[in-house]
C-alpha cells in the first residue's frame, strides 16, 4: 500500500491511521463517529478521503512506524484514546489496545496505564489537547 515515492511523513500518517482503524475494529465494528474521526485525522495529515478509505479497506497491509520523539508518540496515543472515547462506550478491549499501543509506541510499561487514564480523564473534562500534551509530557519526564 505504501507507494515507492511516498515521503516519511505520509508513511507515518498512514501508519497512525492503521492504528486508529485497529482500535475502531477492537469492538467488532467501526461506527460512524469513529470513521469520521479517522477521516479527520487523515485529512489533517494531508491525505485525501479516497486515500483514507483505501487505508481502512486494506488495513492488514500496513505496518506500524514508530515516531522518533515523545511529542509525535503522544499525538498518536492521544488520538487513539480520543477515538476510544468517541462512541461513548469504552470497553476493556479498547483500553487494553490503547495500553498495548502505548507500549509499542515506546512508552515505558510502568507509565502506560497512568498515561492512558490521564489522557482519558482530561479529554472527558474538556481540556485542550495542547494542555493535556504538556501535562502528559511533564508526567513522562518526571518518571
Amino acid at each position: 500500500m505504501f507507494g515507492f515515492f511516498e515521503n516519511e511523513q505520509t508513511r507515518k500518517v498512514k501508519s497512525h491511521l492503521m492504528n486508529l482503524v485497529a482500535l475502531a475494529k477492537a469492538d467488532g465494528h467501526i461506527d460512524e463517529r469513529e470513521m469520521s474521526f479517522i477521516a479527520a485525522v487523515g485529512k489533517k495529515g494531508g491525505l485525501r478521503a479516497d486515500e483514507v478509505r483505501s487505508i481502512v479497506g486494506n488495513s492488514s497491509n500496513i505496518h506500524l512506524i514508530i515516531p522518533d520523539n515523545d511529542s509525535e508518540r503522544f499525538d498518536q496515543i492521544f488520538d487513539l484514546v480520543d477515538m476510544m472515547l468517541a462512541d461513548g462506550i469504552v470497553d476493556d478491549t479498547e483500553i487494553s489496545f490503547c495500553m498495548d499501543m502505548a507500549e509499542k509506541l515506546g512508552f515505558r510499561q510502568e507509565v502506560v496505564s497512568r498515561l492512558v487514564r490521564h489522557i482519558s480523564q482530561c479529554v472527558k473534562d474538556g481540556m485542550e489537547r495542547e494542555q493535556i500534551k504538556d501535562d502528559a509530557l511533564a508526567l513522562l519526564n518526571s518518571n
